[in-house]
């Protein structure tokens, strides 16, 4: 039996995990786009 605080406190939880994927997968991406970015400029040096 869980009491009106506790659902909240879950509530909020589970709202900070799907921020903290969502932050996780913008990160992984940028770093991706940079490196491929990188790789072009180096292959691609007159």
């Amino acid at each position: 039996m869980t009491t009106d605080g506790e659902r909240r406190r879950l509530e909020l939880e589970k709202k900070r995990e799907r921020y903290v994927w969502l932050y996780l997968g913008y990160f992984l991406f940028g770093i991706h786009i940079v490196a491929f970015v990188m790789i072009y400029a180096v292959k691609h040096d007159p």
